[in-house]
């Protein structure tokens, strides 16, 4: 079994970055493969649903999001601080392409989201991160 973990915050180091070695170090002592990815500083733009994705199962912005749709094997875990009661723009504009320019099936991908904030947001941000897994039809792992 492999999950794919997405860091969404901009600082490496930082508070989601506890959570995400939390989670690796637990899956590694259930023997599950595990690759954590840093993308909440990456340059990522929105996706502007030109619809060349359907044509050529990719998404026209050739960068990290055509990287990671072959990554997501069995499970996925995405990981956000809170930002005005909101995901990182930067993890939200990846996972949009990610989910709308792959079209293999997610149905039994197993999702998972976690979010950091010092004060309110946190259930806000959650149900916005795993609105894309119920939306694609992928079981969602409670807390």
């Amino acid at each position: 079994m492999k999950v794919l973990i997405l860091n969404g915050s901009p600082r490496v180091g930082g508070n989601t970055t506890v959570a995400v070695e939390e989670m690796e170090r637990i899956f590694r002592e259930e023997g599950v493969e595990v690759e954590t990815v840093q993308v909440g500083a990456r340059d990522i733009r929105g996706c502007i649903a030109c619809g060349r994705c359907a044509e050529t199962g990719r998404c026209v912005f050739d960068d990290i999001v055509n990287e990671l749709a072959p990554k997501l094997e069995d499970g996925l875990v995405v990981a956000s601080p809170v930002y005005y009661a909101s995901a990182n723009a930067t993890l939200v504009a990846c996972l949009t392409r990610l989910f709308y320019s792959s079209h293999f099936d997610k149905s039994m991908k197993v999702g998972a989201s976690v979010v950091c904030a010092r004060r309110g947001g946190c259930s806000a941000t959650f149900d916005e991160l795993n609105k894309f897994f119920t939306i694609a039809g992928m079981p969602v792992a409670s807390s």
